[in-house]
């Protein structure tokens, strides 16, 4: 025990060392614990077999579970506050339009050429891996993409509907994934049928949601009794567990009908009507975001450390991950460039807005976990996929953020002011 605990005290440590050098190249923290993670992982220093310094297998990874269902579960829950009356009333028809078609066009195209690829290497990847990438596909990065509006002061038209459309693509990208991934088990099972495929998914999706909001209910009246902040606090945390602990049950019925939940949909969920219901939840959401900090720190460590490196000396599985990151940018810029002429925006947002939406990290990772524990053998590849992505992502995602923002004319070039001059 001892020994673990050392090893996740490196982990931070390390991921925060390495998030210092990464600002010297103003990347985003994210890809910071991802190196850190993939450094600290068995296929790097964890090789050297020195005891508490690194993970030496990845059964000590794995080990972490229950710390990174936790973090996933404080991902979910903070997306939730993003969805508040006041703000949804402000995102507009066109932010909601675009976000929802963007979304569902990338997911298409990942599928249809991941499926492609399926019937070309079937040993490679599964179908039901396809249908699942497509999912994950749709999620993006809200904070590497508000890093650069904030860091830049960037300005405009495109940033004013880019804002609301990175709020709800992870909310509509999780609904996707609710599908396909209720798709994904029934393939895997082998009880295709009409109940599995289409049925089962939909009652996964609806039931979260109302399950969510049931506990959302219960927690805004729960909390009104306590005063301090950090009860309050110590019962949004525990709340969050019972969101995650709730979402693992499964009931079965004759007909192959089977309830489940999404525990990403149920806390969100959840979040969403506390944070609606609740006259003091901003406080207790900004409290929770920053108790949380270290907590995401080792999520993204770990995260790197499960890249298995071994898996990319298979070509088939390279060429897989790179024609995933490929249809997903492509997906997104074109999803984002017809939604946007379809409601007719401005030139420079139908042009510029897919390519601020390629960063992808957090829930992306999230829906990972949830894949690698449920998939098996295909989970495993289908997490690799995913962290190379994010790791490739995270690299130029921001960059190319910052290119389309300059190019629309959003973020202002630094006046050249000579020596001497006033």
């Amino acid at each position: 025990m001892g020994t673990e605990l050392i090893c996740l005290a490196i982990a931070a440590i390390g991921g925060l060392l390495m998030s210092r050098l990464t600002k010297l190249l103003n990347l985003p923290a994210v890809t910071a614990y991802l190196v850190a993670g993939l450094l600290l992982g068995p296929y790097c220093l964890g090789a050297l077999g020195i005891s508490g310094f690194g993970f030496q297998s990845m059964e000590q990874v794995e080990a972490q579970r229950l710390l990174t269902q936790t973090a996933l579960g404080f991902i979910a829950f903070s997306m939730g506050n993003e969805f508040r009356l006041a703000q949804l009333k402000n995102m507009g028809s066109k932010a909601i339009f675009i976000g929802i078609v963007q979304a569902v066009v990338t997911t298409l195209l990942v599928d249809a050429i991941l499926v492609g690829l399926h019937l070309a290497f079937p040993s490679v990847l599964s179908l039901s891996s396809a249908l699942v990438l497509g999912a994950i596909a749709s999620a993006t990065a809200p904070a590497a993409t508000l890093m650069v509006i904030n860091q830049y002061k960037a300005r405009g038209p495109l940033t004013d509907i880019l804002l609301p459309i990175v709020a709800l693509d992870d909310a509509v990208g999780l609904v996707v994934f609710a599908v396909s991934s209720g798709i994904a088990r029934a393939l895997i099972s082998g009880t295709v049928s009409i109940v599995s495929l289409l049925v089962n998914p939909v009652v996964e999706i609806f039931g979260s949601l109302l399950l969510g909001a049931a506990l959302g209910w219960v927690f805004s009246l729960v909390e009104k009794f306590f005063n301090s902040g950090s009860k309050r606090l110590s019962l949004a945390v525990a709340f969050v567990i019972i969101c995650a602990a709730l979402s693992k049950l499964r009931f079965h019925f004759e007909g192959g009908l089977e309830i489940g939940f999404s525990s990403l949909l149920v806390t969100m969920m959840c979040s969403c009507i506390f944070c609606n219901l609740c006259d003091f939840s901003e406080e207790i959401m900004h409290k929770t975001e920053r108790w949380t900090a270290p907590i995401y720190v080792l999520f993204f460590v770990i995260s790197g450390a499960e890249l298995d490196l071994t898996i990319f000396g298979n070509l088939a599985v390279v060429g897989i991950g790179v024609a995933y990151i490929l249809s997903r940018s492509a997906g997104k810029i074109f999803g984002a460039n017809v939604s946007a002429k379809l409601t007719r925006c401005e030139p420079t947002i139908c042009k510029y807005l897919g390519i601020t939406l390629l960063p992808q990290a957090g829930v992306a990772l999230g829906m990972s976990v949830v894949v690698a524990a449920e998939f098996g053998e295909a989970g495993a590849i289908i997490r690799n996929i995913v962290l190379f992505s994010v790791l490739i992502y995270e690299l130029v995602g921001p960059l190319l953020t910052k290119m389309a923002l300059t190019a629309a004319g959003e973020i202002k070039p630094k006046p050249d002011v000579k020596r001497g001059q006033v």
